[in-house]
């Protein structure tokens, strides 16, 4: 998904930011806020985000898996 993301054409990935800011707000929640850095660190973000969810409960995997594959499905 991050070398899809690197692909997009910057339209692309501005028009799918807010999908993807939901689940990384998702993945912080409750516990902290995730700043609005741009497109050009979304991925990364993203990535430590579900590390660290993968991290602190096995039992995520399953729906994050999901949500992961929908989000990489919208990016095209």
């Amino acid at each position: 998904m991050v070398r899809r993301w690197q692909q997009l054409p910057l339209d692309r990935a501005l028009s799918c930011m807010p999908r993807a800011r939901l689940l990384l707000d998702d993945l912080a929640a409750p516990a902290r806020q995730v700043p609005d850095l741009g497109p050009a660190v979304l991925m990364d973000q993203l990535t430590v985000l579900v590390y660290d969810a993968c991290a602190a409960d096995a039992e995520a995997g399953g729906d994050l898996a999901s949500r992961l594959g929908d989000l990489r499905r919208e990016l095209g």
